[in-house]
């Protein structure tokens, strides 16, 4: 079996695209298509279904793109074990919430790519539930997810507590809201301006209305930070963000954090692995690092709580 019409394959289905993936691996789109061919004709049947686009793999095409990823991880270990001091190449797939992507990630990136040049980085947004999921299908390398705090982490993964944020409720200083206390039952009166589904925020909050027995008016929902606070800003109703994003937010001064009394989310911040390559163990470890440094304020101590155990939050 030739690894390059491995690479072929699973280059395709990243991308959903012959085109993409023919210039991500410097290809001529004929070169490309003749690769998977050979290894459908290899392993008599059809891999992809063409008619769909983006292009996606067929059953058999979904199952041969997790063992051609093992074989070619399988590959980069070899080589890494070969020539051990050598310098990480390849790719590094790393999934990150929008809400880490807008605040924390700068300084992990700037780390890596000094460290690993020969490295490419590919970092995709998305929910932590679905991150956690590519993570343990491989499509992701490692990720960085958001969870309740207390929520056990998957067993099979390799997962280390960097630390923790807090979320604070926010509305519009129109509203005139006082400065005391607010009961969730007196915030249900208003619509929320929120992230959609499968957000770690939204989740708590929505479980904590749901617990109280409370309606929960989602008036908005609108993807980043900046935009969802703009609509609360023009009052368009109460939202949630971290108190970073609101210090840093052009809109601050027509907003307004709410004392919740009744509703205090804090979010585990996590690092989340499966089994590494070879070629990506330290590069995996600068980015522990370079976060717990971002987000943790002196978590290390806490770093490696694996296989779904929990550390104790007082700890981090």
């Amino acid at each position: 079996m030739n690894t390059r019409d491995l690479e072929a394959f699973v280059a395709v289905i990243e991308s959903g695209s012959m085109v993409r993936a023919a210039e991500k691996l410097f290809l001529t789109q004929p070169g490309l298509t003749r690769r998977v061919q050979n290894l459908e004709t290899m392993l008599g049947a059809e891999l992809l279904d063409r008619q769909s686009k983006p292009l996606k793999p067929t059953a058999a095409g979904n199952e041969v793109y997790g063992l051609a990823r093992n074989v070619l991880r399988a590959v980069d270990d070899l080589m890494a074990v070969a020539s051990p001091d050598s310098e990480p190449m390849g790719e590094m797939k790393i999934g990150v919430p929008p809400f880490l992507s807008e605040m924390a990630l700068e300084q992990p990136i700037d780390r890596l790519r000094g460290a690993f040049p020969k490295l490419t980085l590919r970092v995709t947004a998305g929910w932590s539930p679905g991150l956690l999921k590519n993570v343990e299908r491989a499509a992701l390398d490692v990720a960085v997810v958001l969870m309740p705090a207390g929520v056990a982490m998957p067993e099979a993964l390799t997962s280390t507590l960097i630390g923790s944020k807090p979320t604070v409720v926010v509305a519009p200083r129109s509203f005139g809201l006082s400065a005391e206390p607010k009961t969730l039952a007196e915030l249900s009166r208003f619509p929320w301006v929120l992230n959609q589904d499968g957000c770690g925020m939204r989740s708590a909050l929505s479980r904590a209305m749901s617990t109280a027995g409370l309606a929960f008016n989602v008036a908005v929902e609108a993807f980043g930070s900046d935009l969802q606070l703009s609509l609360v800003a023009r009052g368009l109703g109460v939202g949630l963000a971290a108190p970073e994003t609101l210090e840093h937010s052009p809109h601050r001064e027509s907003l307004q954090i709410v004392d919740a009394a009744d509703f205090r989310n804090v979010l585990s911040v996590w690092l989340v692995h499966g089994a590494l390559p070879g070629r990506l163990v330290r590069p995996v470890g600068v980015l522990r690092e370079a976060l717990v440094e971002r987000l943790g304020g002196g978590a290390p101590d806490c770093a490696a709580a694996e296989s779904g155990v929990v550390a104790a939050a007082s700890r981090c």
